[in-house]
């Protein structure tokens, strides 16, 4: 059967039915996560992001919080 078949009974399942075939599909992939390739620039962006602090205010969750109820936010 051809990925193109495949697809088109796949379209044909009911909503919750897809669902779940795409858990069980990520569930297969997750298993071996190593086995999935991570584009160079992918890393350089996640080691960027881990070695220097976050480029806006560093507030706590009190702050942030605190600001929203200033401006009238719930």
């Amino acid at each position: 059967m051809t990925p193109k078949a495949i697809l088109t009974e796949i379209l044909q399942l009911p909503l919750d039915e897809r669902l779940k075939l795409v858990e069980d599909i990520w569930d297969s992939i997750a298993v071996a996560p190593e086995a999935v390739p991570i584009p160079d620039w992918h890393r350089a962006e996640l080691d960027r992001r881990l070695s220097g602090t976050s480029p806006g205010p560093n507030l706590s969750w009190n702050d942030v919080r605190a600001k929203l109820h200033e401006r009238g936010q719930p």
